[in-house]
């Protein structure tokens, strides 16, 4: 699970958007050599393939396919950073945190837990961590979710589902028929 990071004037860096088994980071619409608006942060390891930038521009080069794809996906992130400002501007803070457990977990594929503390939920929200951990003792009160040191263990995903709002789906759903298949499904994961 990775995370692109704007600075702030105030040195507090903003999470905007996270990239998990879906995607891809660095290089998809620049030709990788173009200095980067964002900083890149992997919050949580797993596999991933790694490929320099300079063979990465020569397959793009070679494949028209190489380079749709590529176009596709960069559509699908500004999709995701479009459905992002949204969110933040009508959406609650409890909204928005179920939001972004669901995501994280979607996009690490655990489907019981996020390696998430309160403090770097906080910075996907915007919000200060006091605020974060308010919203998500409210959640283990209602016996949502329930937290361990450096994550968050969902025991209710319905009842998560039900708190947040749709904007991930809306994403999700945007992914699924720009770049058809790149979110798992059961089926696809069984065979």
């Amino acid at each position: 699970l990775a995370t692109f990071l704007v600075p702030n004037e105030d040195g507090r860096d903003v999470e905007t958007i996270l990239v998990g088994r879906e995607g891809a980071v660095g290089g998809i619409v620049s030709e990788g050599f173009l200095p980067a608006y964002t900083r890149i942060c992997v919050k949580f390891g797993g596999p991933f393939a790694r490929i320099h930038v300079g063979k990465l521009e020569a397959a793009k080069v070679r494949s028209s396919s190489l380079r749709n794809i590529f176009a596709r996906y960069a559509d699908c992130m500004l999709a995701q950073i479009f459905q992002s400002t949204a969110c933040n501007a009508i959406h609650s803070i409890e909204q928005r945190t179920a939001k972004w457990i669901l995501a994280a977990m979607e996009r690490t594929g655990d489907e019981t837990s996020v390696p998430l503390t309160h403090e770097q939920l906080a910075t996907l929200l915007g919000v200060g961590r006091s605020y974060a951990s308010r919203v998500l003792q409210s959640f283990k009160a209602e016996r949502i979710l329930d937290t361990r040191r450096g994550s968050i263990l969902v025991r209710n995903r319905d009842g998560l589902k039900l708190r947040a709002c749709l904007c991930n789906e809306a994403v999700k759903m945007h992914f699924e028929e720009v770049l058809r298949g790149v979110y798992p499904t059961e089926e696809r994961e069984a065979g």
